[in-house]
Protein backbone atom coordinates (compact mmCIF):
# COMPACT_ATOMS: atom_id res chain seq x y z
CA UNK A 1 0.00 0.00 0.00
CA UNK A 2 1.51 3.66 -1.10
CA UNK A 3 1.39 5.73 1.68
CA UNK A 4 0.08 9.49 0.67
CA UNK A 5 2.19 12.67 2.29
CA UNK A 6 0.86 14.64 4.34
CA UNK A 7 -0.05 18.26 3.31
CA UNK A 8 1.43 21.35 4.27
CA UNK A 9 -0.71 22.44 7.20
CA UNK A 10 2.00 25.04 9.03
CA UNK A 11 1.71 28.77 8.56
CA UNK A 12 4.54 29.60 6.57
CA UNK A 13 5.29 32.60 9.25
CA UNK A 14 5.75 29.38 11.78
CA UNK A 15 8.47 27.36 9.36
CA UNK A 16 11.95 26.93 9.03
CA UNK A 17 13.18 27.90 5.06
CA UNK A 18 15.18 25.51 3.41
CA UNK A 19 18.37 26.72 3.44
CA UNK A 20 17.57 27.10 7.42
CA UNK A 21 17.41 23.69 7.67
CA UNK A 22 20.50 23.45 5.57
CA UNK A 23 22.17 24.88 8.85
CA UNK A 24 21.25 21.63 10.99
CA UNK A 25 23.49 18.90 10.60
CA UNK A 26 20.89 16.40 10.66
CA UNK A 27 19.26 17.80 7.63
CA UNK A 28 22.02 19.06 5.84
CA UNK A 29 22.59 16.29 3.29
CA UNK A 30 19.03 16.20 1.65
CA UNK A 31 18.69 17.63 -1.22
CA UNK A 32 16.60 20.57 -1.66
CA UNK A 33 12.84 19.18 -2.35
CA UNK A 34 13.43 16.90 0.81
CA UNK A 35 14.13 20.11 2.78
CA UNK A 36 11.28 21.84 1.55
CA UNK A 37 9.06 19.20 2.26
CA UNK A 38 10.00 19.47 5.79
CA UNK A 39 9.87 23.08 5.58
CA UNK A 40 6.26 23.03 4.71
CA UNK A 41 5.47 20.57 7.62
CA UNK A 42 7.62 21.27 10.58
CA UNK A 43 6.90 24.45 12.60
CA UNK A 44 9.15 26.53 15.06
CA UNK A 45 8.10 26.28 18.92
CA UNK A 46 9.08 27.44 22.05
CA UNK A 47 9.24 26.52 25.87
CA UNK A 48 10.14 29.00 28.51
CA UNK A 49 12.83 28.12 30.70
CA UNK A 50 11.85 26.24 33.50
CA UNK A 51 8.81 23.69 32.13
CA UNK A 52 9.19 20.03 30.36
CA UNK A 53 9.50 20.21 26.74
CA UNK A 54 7.94 16.84 26.68
CA UNK A 55 7.19 14.10 29.61
CA UNK A 56 8.51 10.13 29.73
CA UNK A 57 6.34 7.55 28.95
CA UNK A 58 3.76 10.12 27.18
CA UNK A 59 2.57 9.42 24.08
CA UNK A 60 5.13 9.87 21.44
CA UNK A 61 3.85 12.36 19.08
CA UNK A 62 6.43 14.83 17.93
CA UNK A 63 10.26 14.78 16.65
CA UNK A 64 12.15 18.00 18.55
CA UNK A 65 15.26 19.67 17.31
CA UNK A 66 16.87 22.43 19.25
CA UNK A 67 17.49 25.26 17.47
CA UNK A 68 18.70 27.81 20.66
CA UNK A 69 18.08 27.36 24.35
CA UNK A 70 20.08 25.47 26.98
CA UNK A 71 17.93 21.77 27.52
CA UNK A 72 18.15 18.91 30.05
CA UNK A 73 17.54 15.20 29.50
CA UNK A 74 15.91 13.59 32.56
CA UNK A 75 15.15 9.41 33.42
CA UNK A 76 12.91 8.71 36.33
CA UNK A 77 14.70 6.95 38.86
CA UNK A 78 12.92 6.15 42.27
CA UNK A 79 9.93 8.31 41.61
CA UNK A 80 12.40 11.13 40.87
CA UNK A 81 13.68 12.82 37.38
CA UNK A 82 17.37 12.46 37.35
CA UNK A 83 19.51 13.99 34.82
CA UNK A 84 21.15 12.21 32.42
CA UNK A 85 22.49 15.15 29.98
CA UNK A 86 22.59 18.50 29.68
CA UNK A 87 22.97 20.62 26.02
CA UNK A 88 22.74 24.10 23.93
CA UNK A 89 23.87 22.49 21.06
CA UNK A 90 21.88 23.63 18.42
CA UNK A 91 20.59 20.60 16.04
CA UNK A 92 20.52 17.90 18.61
CA UNK A 93 17.37 16.02 18.71
CA UNK A 94 14.93 14.23 20.45
CA UNK A 95 11.40 13.33 21.31
CA UNK A 96 9.73 10.18 18.83
CA UNK A 97 13.35 9.26 17.48
CA UNK A 98 11.80 5.91 16.56
CA UNK A 99 8.95 6.99 14.93
CA UNK A 100 10.42 5.28 11.11
CA UNK A 101 9.48 1.77 12.90
CA UNK A 102 6.79 0.31 11.25
CA UNK A 103 3.97 -1.26 13.62
CA UNK A 104 5.23 0.69 16.53
CA UNK A 105 1.58 1.21 18.56
CA UNK A 106 1.77 3.82 21.21
CA UNK A 107 4.76 4.47 21.29
CA UNK A 108 6.06 6.54 24.40
CA UNK A 109 8.77 8.85 25.25
CA UNK A 110 11.44 7.25 26.31
CA UNK A 111 13.04 10.08 28.80
CA UNK A 112 12.14 13.51 29.79
CA UNK A 113 13.48 16.82 28.52
CA UNK A 114 13.17 20.32 30.37
CA UNK A 115 13.65 23.69 28.98
CA UNK A 116 16.92 24.89 31.13
CA UNK A 117 16.40 28.38 29.77
CA UNK A 118 14.10 29.81 26.66
CA UNK A 119 14.24 27.74 23.89
CA UNK A 120 13.16 27.48 20.60
CA UNK A 121 12.89 24.04 18.85
CA UNK A 122 11.87 23.23 15.21
CA UNK A 123 8.73 20.21 15.19
CA UNK A 124 7.57 17.48 13.03
CA UNK A 125 4.69 15.19 13.33
CA UNK A 126 5.76 11.55 14.61
CA UNK A 127 3.47 10.22 12.10
CA UNK A 128 4.01 12.38 9.20
CA UNK A 129 7.86 12.26 10.07
CA UNK A 130 8.15 8.60 10.32
CA UNK A 131 6.25 7.71 7.21
CA UNK A 132 8.03 10.13 4.66
CA UNK A 133 11.44 9.04 6.50
CA UNK A 134 10.54 5.29 5.40
CA UNK A 135 9.80 6.47 2.29
CA UNK A 136 12.56 8.20 1.30
CA UNK A 137 15.45 5.41 3.00
CA UNK A 138 13.79 2.45 2.66
CA UNK A 139 17.18 1.02 3.39
CA UNK A 140 18.18 2.91 6.12
CA UNK A 141 14.94 2.73 7.75
CA UNK A 142 15.01 -1.22 7.19
CA UNK A 143 18.53 -1.49 8.81
CA UNK A 144 17.82 0.77 11.51
CA UNK A 145 14.27 -1.08 11.80
CA UNK A 146 16.45 -4.30 12.06
CA UNK A 147 18.64 -3.37 14.54
CA UNK A 148 16.25 -1.56 16.82
CA UNK A 149 13.39 -4.98 16.46
CA UNK A 150 15.92 -7.05 16.76
CA UNK A 151 17.95 -5.94 19.87
CA UNK A 152 14.83 -6.00 21.65
CA UNK A 153 14.01 -9.60 20.32
CA UNK A 154 17.41 -11.09 21.16
CA UNK A 155 17.41 -9.23 24.53
CA UNK A 156 13.81 -10.83 25.07
CA UNK A 157 15.84 -14.61 24.08
CA UNK A 158 18.79 -14.26 25.67
CA UNK A 159 17.05 -12.98 28.90
CA UNK A 160 14.73 -16.15 29.04
CA UNK A 161 17.79 -18.25 28.02
CA UNK A 162 19.74 -17.00 31.31
CA UNK A 163 16.41 -16.99 33.47
CA UNK A 164 16.06 -20.98 32.29
CA UNK A 165 19.73 -21.42 32.70
CA UNK A 166 19.77 -19.77 36.39
CA UNK A 167 16.72 -22.10 36.93
CA UNK A 168 18.30 -25.38 35.58
CA UNK A 169 21.14 -24.18 38.05
CA UNK A 170 19.25 -23.93 40.88
CA UNK A 171 17.39 -26.99 40.67
CA UNK A 172 20.33 -28.75 40.26
CA UNK A 173 21.51 -27.56 42.95
CA UNK A 174 18.79 -28.19 45.16
CA UNK A 175 18.35 -31.50 44.19
CA UNK A 176 22.08 -31.59 45.28
CA UNK A 177 21.29 -30.72 48.39
CA UNK A 178 17.81 -32.72 48.54
CA UNK A 179 20.02 -35.90 48.01
CA UNK A 180 22.22 -35.81 50.97
CA UNK A 181 18.99 -35.72 53.59
CA UNK A 182 16.65 -38.37 51.52
CA UNK A 183 19.62 -40.72 51.09
CA UNK A 184 20.43 -40.43 54.92
CA UNK A 185 17.09 -41.23 55.80
CA UNK A 186 17.04 -43.92 53.58
CA UNK A 187 19.87 -45.44 55.14
CA UNK A 188 18.48 -44.44 58.60
CA UNK A 189 15.57 -46.22 57.89
CA UNK A 190 17.15 -49.77 56.80
CA UNK A 191 19.30 -49.85 59.47
CA UNK A 192 16.17 -49.11 61.73
CA UNK A 193 14.54 -51.71 60.28
CA UNK A 194 17.52 -54.12 61.36
CA UNK A 195 17.96 -53.03 64.95
CA UNK A 196 14.51 -53.03 65.62
CA UNK A 197 14.38 -57.23 64.22
CA UNK A 198 17.41 -57.54 66.87
CA UNK A 199 15.50 -56.46 69.53
CA UNK A 200 12.55 -58.31 68.71
CA UNK A 201 14.86 -61.31 68.98
CA UNK A 202 16.84 -60.23 71.85
CA UNK A 203 13.66 -59.61 73.90
CA UNK A 204 12.32 -63.17 72.66
CA UNK A 205 15.55 -64.77 73.92
CA UNK A 206 15.72 -62.79 77.19
CA UNK A 207 11.58 -64.17 77.47
CA UNK A 208 11.94 -67.47 77.14
CA UNK A 209 15.33 -67.22 79.59
CA UNK A 210 14.53 -68.43 82.98
CA UNK A 211 14.90 -64.81 84.24
CA UNK A 212 13.29 -63.15 87.27
CA UNK A 213 10.48 -60.76 86.24
CA UNK A 214 12.44 -58.07 88.30
CA UNK A 215 15.02 -58.23 86.46
CA UNK A 216 13.50 -57.55 83.23
CA UNK A 217 11.82 -54.45 85.06
CA UNK A 218 15.46 -53.56 85.65
CA UNK A 219 16.60 -53.85 81.92
CA UNK A 220 13.74 -51.80 80.64
CA UNK A 221 14.16 -49.13 83.53
CA UNK A 222 17.97 -49.04 82.14
CA UNK A 223 16.53 -49.12 79.03
CA UNK A 224 14.84 -45.87 79.77
CA UNK A 225 17.70 -44.08 81.64
CA UNK A 226 20.13 -44.83 78.71
CA UNK A 227 17.73 -43.12 76.17
CA UNK A 228 17.63 -39.99 78.75
CA UNK A 229 21.00 -39.90 79.28
CA UNK A 230 21.78 -39.78 75.36
CA UNK A 231 19.45 -36.80 75.31
CA UNK A 232 21.93 -34.72 77.34
CA UNK A 233 25.42 -36.46 76.05
CA UNK A 234 27.93 -33.51 76.06
CA UNK A 235 29.69 -33.38 72.35
CA UNK A 236 33.34 -35.08 72.79
CA UNK A 237 36.84 -34.87 70.34
CA UNK A 238 37.68 -37.69 68.19
CA UNK A 239 40.39 -38.22 70.60
CA UNK A 240 38.09 -38.50 73.86
CA UNK A 241 35.51 -40.90 71.69
CA UNK A 242 38.62 -43.14 70.69
CA UNK A 243 39.81 -43.33 74.46
CA UNK A 244 35.95 -43.59 75.61
CA UNK A 245 35.82 -46.80 73.06
CA UNK A 246 38.74 -48.23 74.44
CA UNK A 247 37.95 -48.13 77.87
CA UNK A 248 34.53 -49.51 77.39
CA UNK A 249 35.91 -52.35 74.89
CA UNK A 250 38.14 -53.65 77.72
CA UNK A 251 35.45 -53.52 80.27
CA UNK A 252 32.47 -55.42 78.30
CA UNK A 253 35.71 -57.72 77.42
CA UNK A 254 36.32 -58.23 80.72
CA UNK A 255 32.90 -59.69 81.53
CA UNK A 256 32.66 -61.94 78.80
CA UNK A 257 30.12 -59.49 76.58
CA UNK A 258 30.55 -60.53 72.68
CA UNK A 259 31.09 -58.00 69.98
CA UNK A 260 31.98 -55.86 72.71
CA UNK A 261 34.36 -53.83 69.82
CA UNK A 262 30.43 -53.02 68.27
CA UNK A 263 28.55 -51.99 71.55
CA UNK A 264 31.25 -49.47 72.56
CA UNK A 265 30.57 -46.73 69.89
CA UNK A 266 27.06 -46.96 70.36
CA UNK A 267 27.15 -47.10 74.19
CA UNK A 268 29.73 -43.65 74.09
CA UNK A 269 27.90 -41.91 71.57
CA UNK A 270 24.82 -42.21 74.43
CA UNK A 271 27.24 -41.21 76.90
CA UNK A 272 27.46 -44.56 79.01
CA UNK A 273 30.52 -44.67 80.98
CA UNK A 274 32.50 -47.08 83.20
CA UNK A 275 30.99 -46.47 86.29
CA UNK A 276 26.86 -46.62 84.89
CA UNK A 277 28.07 -49.81 83.54
CA UNK A 278 29.47 -50.58 87.19
CA UNK A 279 25.76 -49.66 88.30
CA UNK A 280 24.19 -51.76 85.41
CA UNK A 281 26.46 -54.76 86.48
CA UNK A 282 25.79 -54.38 90.37
CA UNK A 283 21.88 -54.02 89.67
CA UNK A 284 21.31 -57.73 87.44
CA UNK A 285 22.43 -60.60 87.27
CA UNK A 286 25.52 -61.55 85.58
CA UNK A 287 24.50 -63.92 83.49
CA UNK A 288 22.38 -61.24 82.16
CA UNK A 289 24.24 -58.69 81.86
CA UNK A 290 25.71 -59.81 78.19
CA UNK A 291 22.00 -59.96 76.81
CA UNK A 292 20.87 -56.72 79.18
CA UNK A 293 23.79 -55.00 77.19
CA UNK A 294 22.85 -55.52 73.80
CA UNK A 295 19.20 -55.17 74.74
CA UNK A 296 20.08 -51.45 75.95
CA UNK A 297 22.67 -50.84 72.77
CA UNK A 298 19.82 -51.60 70.53
CA UNK A 299 17.41 -49.11 72.09
CA UNK A 300 20.26 -46.66 71.77
CA UNK A 301 21.29 -47.50 68.39
CA UNK A 302 17.35 -47.51 67.67
CA UNK A 303 16.68 -43.97 68.89
CA UNK A 304 19.32 -42.92 67.25
CA UNK A 305 18.47 -43.54 63.94
CA UNK A 306 14.86 -42.22 64.54
CA UNK A 307 17.10 -38.79 65.68
CA UNK A 308 18.76 -38.99 62.07
CA UNK A 309 15.39 -39.97 60.21
CA UNK A 310 14.14 -36.70 62.03
CA UNK A 311 16.53 -34.30 61.32
CA UNK A 312 16.80 -35.72 57.84
CA UNK A 313 13.27 -34.76 57.22
CA UNK A 314 13.30 -31.97 58.56
CA UNK A 315 16.33 -30.56 56.47
CA UNK A 316 14.45 -31.62 53.41
CA UNK A 317 11.08 -29.71 54.50
CA UNK A 318 13.17 -26.66 55.49
CA UNK A 319 14.62 -26.89 51.73
CA UNK A 320 11.33 -27.48 50.21
CA UNK A 321 10.00 -24.55 52.37
CA UNK A 322 13.01 -22.37 51.02
CA UNK A 323 12.25 -22.96 47.68
CA UNK A 324 8.82 -22.76 48.12
CA UNK A 325 9.40 -18.97 49.45
CA UNK A 326 11.96 -18.16 46.43
CA UNK A 327 9.55 -19.29 43.84
CA UNK A 328 6.52 -17.53 45.81
CA UNK A 329 3.99 -20.38 44.39
CA UNK A 330 1.68 -19.58 46.84
CA UNK A 331 2.10 -15.72 47.25
CA UNK A 332 0.32 -12.60 46.02
CA UNK A 333 2.74 -10.91 43.00
CA UNK A 334 2.67 -7.81 45.19
CA UNK A 335 2.41 -7.39 48.89
CA UNK A 336 4.13 -6.16 51.88
CA UNK A 337 7.04 -8.80 52.54
CA UNK A 338 10.07 -9.34 54.89
CA UNK A 339 12.84 -8.81 52.82
CA UNK A 340 15.14 -11.46 55.09
CA UNK A 341 13.06 -14.37 54.41
CA UNK A 342 14.03 -13.73 50.38
CA UNK A 343 18.01 -13.15 51.11
CA UNK A 344 17.77 -16.33 53.68
CA UNK A 345 15.89 -18.71 50.54
CA UNK A 346 18.18 -17.33 48.07
CA UNK A 347 21.23 -18.30 50.37
CA UNK A 348 19.94 -21.99 50.75
CA UNK A 349 19.46 -21.88 46.97
CA UNK A 350 22.94 -21.50 46.04
CA UNK A 351 23.92 -23.14 49.55
CA UNK A 352 25.77 -25.23 47.55
CA UNK A 353 27.95 -23.05 45.15
CA UNK A 354 29.08 -21.58 48.37
CA UNK A 355 29.86 -24.52 49.80
CA UNK A 356 32.19 -25.77 46.27
CA UNK A 357 34.17 -22.00 46.36
CA UNK A 358 34.64 -22.13 50.26
CA UNK A 359 32.75 -19.32 51.21
CA UNK A 360 32.20 -17.98 54.21
CA UNK A 361 28.44 -15.97 54.59
CA UNK A 362 28.22 -13.61 56.62
CA UNK A 363 24.28 -12.36 57.96
CA UNK A 364 23.70 -9.25 59.47
CA UNK A 365 20.28 -8.90 59.16
CA UNK A 366 17.95 -6.29 60.94
CA UNK A 367 15.50 -8.01 63.09
CA UNK A 368 13.55 -5.09 63.64
CA UNK A 369 13.84 -4.49 59.31
CA UNK A 370 9.76 -3.16 58.65
CA UNK A 371 7.82 -4.81 55.76
CA UNK A 372 8.72 -3.34 52.48
CA UNK A 373 5.81 -3.23 49.32
CA UNK A 374 7.25 -5.27 46.46
CA UNK A 375 7.03 -8.18 44.16
CA UNK A 376 8.72 -10.67 46.16
CA UNK A 377 9.14 -12.81 43.09
CA UNK A 378 11.41 -10.45 41.01
CA UNK A 379 13.21 -9.53 43.82
CA UNK A 380 14.53 -12.81 44.85
CA UNK A 381 15.64 -12.74 40.99
CA UNK A 382 17.70 -9.84 41.96
CA UNK A 383 18.88 -11.36 45.15
CA UNK A 384 19.98 -14.63 42.99
CA UNK A 385 22.04 -12.44 40.32
CA UNK A 386 23.88 -10.25 43.27
CA UNK A 387 24.50 -13.13 45.24
CA UNK A 388 25.44 -15.32 42.03
CA UNK A 389 28.27 -12.41 41.10
CA UNK A 390 29.46 -12.35 44.30
CA UNK A 391 30.27 -16.21 44.61
CA UNK A 392 31.48 -15.52 41.33
CA UNK A 393 34.18 -13.43 42.17
CA UNK A 394 35.73 -15.49 45.00
CA UNK A 395 36.50 -18.74 42.62
CA UNK A 396 39.51 -19.61 45.51
CA UNK A 397 37.10 -18.64 48.80
CA UNK A 398 36.65 -15.44 50.46
CA UNK A 399 33.49 -14.08 52.50
CA UNK A 400 29.55 -13.07 51.14
CA UNK A 401 28.14 -10.63 53.37
CA UNK A 402 24.39 -10.01 53.49
CA UNK A 403 23.54 -6.96 55.87
CA UNK A 404 20.24 -4.80 55.72
CA UNK A 405 19.41 -1.80 57.45
CA UNK A 406 16.44 1.03 57.56
CA UNK A 407 17.62 4.10 56.50
CA UNK A 408 15.01 7.37 57.07
CA UNK A 409 12.04 6.36 54.96
CA UNK A 410 13.87 3.27 52.71
CA UNK A 411 15.27 -0.22 53.54
CA UNK A 412 18.94 -1.06 52.25
CA UNK A 413 20.18 -4.58 51.25
CA UNK A 414 23.85 -4.50 50.93
CA UNK A 415 25.74 -7.94 49.37
CA UNK A 416 29.24 -7.54 49.52
CA UNK A 417 31.82 -9.87 48.83
CA UNK A 418 36.01 -9.37 49.31
CA UNK A 419 36.55 -10.56 45.59
CA UNK A 420 38.92 -9.12 43.22
CA UNK A 421 36.65 -5.93 42.79
CA UNK A 422 35.46 -4.30 39.40
CA UNK A 423 37.58 -1.57 37.97
CA UNK A 424 36.76 1.95 38.20
CA UNK A 425 35.88 2.72 34.16
CA UNK A 426 33.80 -0.16 34.10
CA UNK A 427 31.23 0.29 37.47
CA UNK A 428 29.84 3.08 35.08
CA UNK A 429 28.56 0.43 32.79
CA UNK A 430 27.65 -3.24 34.71
CA UNK A 431 24.24 -2.19 34.53
CA UNK A 432 23.94 -1.56 30.66
CA UNK A 433 21.84 -4.20 28.99
CA UNK A 434 24.50 -7.29 27.19
CA UNK A 435 27.87 -5.73 29.58
CA UNK A 436 29.47 -8.60 31.57
CA UNK A 437 33.01 -9.05 33.38
CA UNK A 438 32.69 -12.54 32.76
CA UNK A 439 34.29 -14.45 30.56
CA UNK A 440 32.74 -15.53 27.14
CA UNK A 441 30.26 -17.68 27.67
CA UNK A 442 29.86 -17.26 30.91
CA UNK A 443 27.55 -14.11 31.06
CA UNK A 444 25.03 -12.87 29.09
CA UNK A 445 25.48 -9.14 30.40
CA UNK A 446 21.33 -9.17 31.45
CA UNK A 447 21.28 -10.24 35.29
CA UNK A 448 22.36 -7.02 36.43
CA UNK A 449 20.39 -5.27 33.47
CA UNK A 450 17.23 -6.65 34.63
CA UNK A 451 18.14 -6.26 38.60
CA UNK A 452 18.50 -2.54 37.84
CA UNK A 453 15.26 -2.17 36.12
CA UNK A 454 13.33 -4.24 38.49
CA UNK A 455 14.83 -2.01 41.53
CA UNK A 456 14.27 1.13 40.01
CA UNK A 457 11.43 1.08 37.46
CA UNK A 458 9.23 -1.91 39.65
CA UNK A 459 9.65 -0.48 42.84
CA UNK A 460 10.77 3.15 42.89
CA UNK A 461 14.34 2.19 44.09
CA UNK A 462 17.90 2.20 43.88
CA UNK A 463 20.98 -0.27 43.06
CA UNK A 464 24.45 1.01 43.54
CA UNK A 465 27.95 -0.34 43.65
CA UNK A 466 31.01 0.51 45.51
CA UNK A 467 33.73 -1.80 44.81
CA UNK A 468 37.52 -1.55 45.64
CA UNK A 469 39.89 -4.93 45.59
CA UNK A 470 39.11 -7.27 48.25
CA UNK A 471 35.90 -4.93 48.56
CA UNK A 472 32.61 -4.77 46.31
CA UNK A 473 29.28 -3.79 47.92
CA UNK A 474 26.11 -3.72 45.81
CA UNK A 475 23.45 -1.68 47.36
CA UNK A 476 19.80 -1.57 46.58
CA UNK A 477 17.52 0.86 48.30
CA UNK A 478 14.13 -0.05 48.32
CA UNK A 479 11.35 2.60 49.61
CA UNK A 480 8.68 1.90 52.83
CA UNK A 481 5.97 3.82 50.95
CA UNK A 482 4.35 2.21 47.97
CA UNK A 483 5.77 3.79 44.53
CA UNK A 484 3.48 6.46 42.76
CA UNK A 485 3.09 3.74 40.14
CA UNK A 486 3.68 0.14 40.20
CA UNK A 487 4.47 -0.62 36.28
Amino acid sequence: MTETPAEPTVPPAERLSPDQLATLFLFESLDLDKRQWLSERGRVETRAGGTATFTEGEEATCFFVLLSGTISMHRRVEGTDMEISRTNQRGVYAGATQAFVGGEESSRYLNTVHAITDCEFWVIDADVFGQTIRRWFPMATHLLEGMTIGLRSSQAIVGQRERLLSLGRLSAGLTHELNNPAAAAVRATASLRERVSKMRRKLAHLATADVDPKALVVLTELQEAAVEKMAKVEKLTPMQVGDAEDELTDWLEDRGVDDAWDLAPTLVAAGVKVDWLEEVADSMPAELLPDGLHWVSYALETEQLMNEIEDSTHRISALVGAAKQYSQLDRAAHQDIDLRDGLISTCVMLSHKMKAAGITLVKELDPDLPLVPAHPAELNQVWTNLIDNAIHAMPDGGTLTLRTSRVQDSVLVEVGDTGTGIPAPLQQKIFEPFFTTKPVGEGTGLGLDISYRVVTQRHGGDLQVHSVPGDTRFTVRLPLAEPPSVL
